[in-house]
């Protein structure tokens, strides 16, 4: 079913808005996947903050033209489905998790910061832990020191006591 000029120019600024807001952009093939499937990972999706919309292609490049998501332009061919996110990691965390279970999913590419990724490196962006796990390190990281001083003090008065009780 095609859509008149107007509904063409609401999609195109509804994602221009996406795309303005989010940090990475993925797209994958999504060929013969079943409904259920695509059920799936738009559950997973929503739940973890990503957009996913199916587009025709020129009305997706059209949103991202003038945006750092323009570099993956020459990527938007066949049909394919877009994961907009605001986290960096998430949309490539979902759509790489998803194609581990399932065959069908092919991922094409991506943008992140102005470049364009390949299919390894949307995987790689999908390595990276999310931003609750970086900060729980960095809070880790940040104690230990503090931590084992504290643990040497109360050795050592510890050894005081004991010498003094003696």
């Amino acid at each position: 079913m095609s859509l008149n000029r107007s509904e063409k120019e609401a999609v195109v600024n509804d994602v221009t808005g996406l795309a303005a807001k989010a940090q990475t952009l993925v797209m994958a093939e999504y060929r013969g996947i079943t409904v259920a499937d695509m059920t799936k990972l738009r559950i997973a999706a929503r739940s973890n903050g990503v957009e996913l919309s199916v587009l025709k292609n020129t009305l997706a490049r059209r949103a991202v033209a003038g945006s750092g998501f323009a570099v993956a332009s020459d990527m938007m061919t066949g049909p394919l489905i877009y994961g907009f996110s605001v986290d960096a990691v998430a949309a490539a965390k979902v759509v790489a998790d998803f194609a581990k279970t399932n065959d069908k999913l092919v991922i094409r590419g991506g943008a992140f910061a102005g470049k364009a990724l390949d299919v390894n490196g949307v995987k790689q962006l999908a390595n990276i832990p999310s931003k609750e796990v970086l900060l729980a390190q960095l809070l880790g990281l940040m104690q230990s020191p503090i931590s084992r001083t504290a643990r040497v003090l109360a050795a050592l008065a510890e050894k005081k006591g004991e010498a003094v009780a003696a």
